[in-house]
């Protein structure tokens, strides 16, 4: 794959400070020992995150590299770190997809930062495994702390904090706080129907929600026939009709099928669209249904009062969740799930064996989390966003937030003043979904396009053979555009197909990315799109 630039980096620059003896001591945990290999880490660190600009953003290595480069077993005898960093920097670091590079704008961001490092050096130090209040208290006030500041940051109702009858659970990921609210919606619904009618329960999505519902609506046992995905269309954006919603909860009403959770989304994966909560809310409250909100991405800004208008309707759901190790500066994994009623979930997901049982537990004063989630063991997440939220203040943390949705602003402003590329949807956060118009396609292929264009942009019959087939040499040129511009290590971006339209897209969010970085993006946009478009071989319409 060809590059841009030069990529090699003197080794002196992150291994500088990683020369010395090998480290040999009886005690896996020796303090001075530890002290003296993790200063050696964190200076590796440091040292990557000063060059992090100089590697590809996308791994440049094929697959099997690396069983090629690393021995076939494990070795008998200790290992130096000054060793196994210089393996890392050899034979590691060129496997990285380097999402924290400043160029980096694929999928979302998983924004990092010093205190949310940090935090988890200190999660990892201390190592606890906080199932319940007993195994560790600090894990489980802290996190029920945590919660109720997030909350309060993003103006959820108090019905969803602690300090009003809800709660809040740090999750791994979107997956689990999915999968526990769907159990959790099954299993009230079953008590009431008997669990012999499991195959009549019905859940509902759009075709733009993320594909980890249908995972958890298969591990839940929901019977894939019941599986309700409700169409958008980009004349709503793509966002879920509640008209629709309604019909088809009525045809299943009908039919004698029984609806119990509705997903919605705010922020969805390809294009950011926003699903209307309060009248997706008000049809799903007519038969009784769960609601879940997903705002993985998008829930972060909701923190900003001219963005929380975005999740206007929440009061109405059952659970809301999003992710803090995306666009909250706070590292994988951190997933903040609310919920109105904790007892729906410590119904579907408690244990209660003899060697868990203890005082505090029974007096009912403290919150056991293993109740709270799918796995009993748990990690002490809660430091990190206490040391994100501690750190940096709500406020900075909203000048960050804004800083990366002004410079979607530039990169807009540049799709939108080059008449070769179009804005496909509208933007609604920090994600511009772009794409090179069918016209610079057509003239760029056609010395008179007669008529082409209108065929593609404005024929009410789409499905056409003739304008299917125009459609998707438009698809394919973007496509071209998106692994050229992968390819050359520049920059990352990744795409989507909503509607039948190939589309790029352009995600700011990553911690180091500076304006300068979104306008040289640009620039390699513009380069590999003028390549591509002179080199589309050139033929006569009639």
């Amino acid at each position: 794959m060809g590059r841009l630039i030069d990529f090699d980096l003197p080794q002196n620059n992150i291994l500088s400070n990683v020369a010395g003896g090998g480290a040999s001591n009886d005690n896996p945990l020796d303090p001075e020992e530890f002290r003296r290999q993790g200063h050696m880490v964190i200076d590796f660190i440091a040292d990557y995150y000063k060059n992090i600009e100089k590697y590809p953003v996308l791994s440049q290595v094929e697959p099997g590299y690396l069983k090629k480069r690393l021995p076939t077993s494990a070795p008998m005898n200790p290992e130096s770190i000054e060793t196994i960093l210089g393996d890392v920097q050899d034979h590691i670091v060129p496997g990285i997809t380097h999402w924290q590079s400043p160029n980096y704008f694929a999928y979302f961001p998983s924004s990092g930062s010093i205190a949310g490092f940090l935090g988890e050096m200190l999660a990892t130090g201390f190592n606890v495994v906080g199932f319940n209040w007993m195994s560790s208290p600090a894990a489980t006030e802290l996190e029920s702390i945590v919660m109720d500041w997030l909350g309060q940051m993003l103006r959820l109702p108090k019905s969803f904090l602690f300090s009003g009858n809800g709660g809040g659970v740090l999750q791994g990921t979107t997956c689990e706080a999915i999968l526990c609210t769907l159990v959790a919606a099954r299993d009230r619904t079953l008590r009431i129907i008997g669990n012999d009618n499991i195959g009549k329960l019905v859940v509902y999505c759009s075709d733009q929600t993320h594909c980890a519902f249908k995972k958890a609506a298969q591990i839940a046992g929901i019977n894939p026939d019941n599986f309700r995905v409700i169409p958008t269309t980009l004349s709503s954006s793509f966002s879920m009709c509640p008209k629709a919603l309604r019909n088809t909860i009525i045809a299943d009403v009908e039919a004698g099928l029984v609806p119990i959770f509705l997903l919605a989304t705010v922020g969805t994966t390809s294009t950011t669209a926003v699903d209307p909560l309060g009248p997706l809310c008000d049809v799903a409250k007519d038969y009784g249904m769960w609601v879940h909100v997903d705002a993985a991405y998008a829930g972060s800004i909701c923190i900003c009062p001219e963005f929380r208008h975005f999740i206007d309707g929440v009061e109405g759901a059952d659970s809301f969740s999003f992710n803090a190790h995306k666009w909250f500066f706070t590292t994988l994994d951190c997933c903040c799930l609310w919920v109105k009623d904790p007892a729906a979930l410590t119904q579907s997901l408690s244990t209660d064996p003899e060697y868990l049982k203890n005082k505090a537990t029974e007096s009912k004063q403290v919150v056991d989390y293993k109740d709270w989630q799918l796995a009993l063991s748990r990690r002490f997440r809660s430091l990190k966003l206490w040391l994100v939220l501690r750190s940096y203040g709500v406020e900075k943390l909203r000048g960050f937030l804004r800083s990366h949705v002004k410079m979607a602003k530039v990169f807009q402003g540049f799709v939108e003043a080059d008449n070769r590329f179009e804005v496909v949807v509208p933007r609604n956060f920090a994600n511009v979904c772009f794409r090179i118009t069918p016209s610079a396609v057509m003239s760029s292929s056609t010395k008179s396009s007669n008529g082409v264009l209108g065929e593609i942009t404005n024929s009410n019959d789409i499905s056409s053979p003739r304008t299917k087939t125009k459609m998707g040499m438009v698809n394919e040129v973007n496509q071209k555009l998106m692994e050229s511009i992968n390819g050359s290590g520049g920059i990352y971006m990744t795409h989507s197909v909503v509607g039948g339209i190939y589309l790029l897209r352009f995600a700011v969010g990553a911690t180091l990315t500076q304006e300068s970085h979104v306008i040289e993006a640009w620039n390699v946009v513009k380069q590999h799109a003028h390549a591509i478009l002179n080199s589309i071989p050139t033929t006569h319409s009639q």
